[in-house]
């Protein structure tokens, strides 16, 4: 979101001003507002256009929804994790390469759905029993079937529906698609991976828009190391000033007012609101004048779906070597999947990823319970497994952007709780 005016001849002078002492100073061109991805990203390729920036962010480190943690002694990212799209066409792989960062690759296609290869999951019932691969294959290849008929329920209607009612309307008139027993708790978990993937449940994810997100080739790469460097490579040489929450921003003829909690007020020809979409909802910056109803409205329209970490670091590794344990059942609601940190890191580490409802319901319990919950789910597929001599949890909560009324974006929007450790 940028804000500038009538085009300024003097688009590199401007004047950054503290309301505390009055003093004046020469400032940068554009102020950029919020130290994710977007704002640095933005600011650094503004400077190396030798235009002069200043980075304004409301909290006392960088990077937004993407945060590497190093408390277990080894990098673990609480946020963004993969790279979609392993490709010369993606502006970050270049500086990954650059900086020597290596990727697990999870994908070697463009899915919509999946980050990831099907060969390397292992499903448990709730008895512990592996379901064999072939039939993992199987309704594999049914989803696809009947994700295939939801095409003909999208063009037959003219009104969106969610996912779930158009698949409601597919068994309904080919009833042989209904599956039984283990092979319906399989389709089950593929819907749960489906729900995963957009960050909610079935039945608000939309059936027109749901697979029109164009992913860049080259699959999925995980992180190994973390995204933390990416981070401040970017900013480095910027100027950041962190502990800077913006409450109002102010267009003007030819400059753009910001003002901070903190008492100070900054001036710039332009300014690039780089802020997350709950920030946006909030109303917690005043816009002077205000935003254009066709902003607004979008605010308004996109939703915030969920999907929760909670991160389970073990002394050893007890688990079969695949890149995520899933677990199956009657609902997507029962179905569950950690992913194995261990293959692709080397560390004993297990990540458990609910969403939708699923998230909500945990975020209701208190820390000590959630972080039980997920290892309760780990023993219902492993029940066999003594317990680790140590296990520390750390939990962390974070939102993913949904399109409700256009097309669904793979963008991302954290909400961060301080992170907090428990051993079991």
């Amino acid at each position: 979101m940028g804000f500038r005016f009538k085009s300024n001849p003097q688009l590199r002078r401007g004047l950054c001003c503290a309301n505390d002492d009055k003093q004046q100073e020469r400032s940068p061109s554009v102020i950029v507002i919020g130290g994710g991805m977007a704002g640095i990203a933005a600011a650094r390729a503004l400077q190396d256009a030798s235009f002069q920036v200043i980075l304004l962010e409301s909290r006392e480190r960088l990077g937004g929804r993407i945060h590497t943690d190093y408390s277990f002694g080894f990098p673990v990212d609480l946020g963004a994790s993969w790279l979609h799209g392993v490709c010369k066409e993606n502006p970050l792989a270049p500086l990954i390469g650059k900086l020597g960062l290596p990727l697990y690759r999870t994908s070697e296609d463009n899915s919509v759905l999946y980050d990831h290869d099907l060969e390397s999951y292992a499903l448990f019932d709730m008895d512990g029993n592996q379901v064999p691969q072939e039939l993992v294959t199987k309704i594999g290849k049914i989803f696809g079937v009947i994700l295939e008929e939801t095409n003909n329920v999208r063009e037959e209607f003219s009104e969106d529906m969610s996912i779930l009612r158009a698949l409601s309307i597919v068994f309904e008139r080919k009833p042989e698609l209904r599956l039984e027993g283990l092979s319906h708790k399989v389709l089950q978990w593929y819907l749960c991976r489906m729900e995963g993937w957009f960050a909610t449940d079935a039945d608000t994810i939309s059936l027109k828009c749901w697979d029109q997100e164009v992913l860049l080739p080259g699959g999925h790469g995980l992180m190994v190391r973390g995204y933390q460097p990416v981070i401040n490579t970017l900013a480095k040489g910027l100027d950041i000033r962190q502990g800077h929450r913006v409450t109002k921003i102010v267009r003007q003829y030819n400059e753009v007012k910001v003002a901070v909690e903190n008492g100070k007020t900054f001036v710039a020809d332009a300014a690039i609101v780089a802020v997350p979409l709950g920030v946006l909802k909030a109303k917690s910056i005043k816009f002077e004048p205000k935003l254009p109803d066709w902003k607004e409205a979008a605010i308004s329209d996109i939703g915030v779906g969920i999907e929760n970490k909670i991160i389970l670091h073990f002394k050893n590794v007890f688990w079969p070597n695949v890149e995520f344990l899933g677990v199956v059942a009657e609902t997507s609601y029962g179905c569950s999947y950690f992913l194995n940190l261990h293959k692709a890191t080397g560390r004993p580490v297990l990540v458990y990823m609910p969403a939708g409802q699923l998230a909500k319901d945990i975020e209701k319990m208190s820390d000590e319970a959630a972080a039980s919950f997920a290892f309760m789910q780990l023993k219902k597929i492993l029940p066999d497994t003594s317990s680790p001599v140590t296990m520390i949890i750390l939990m962390v909560y974070f939102t993913f952007l949904l399109c409700k009324k256009s097309k669904c974006f793979n963008s991302y929007l954290y909400r961060w709780q301080t992170p907090k450790f428990y051993s079991v």
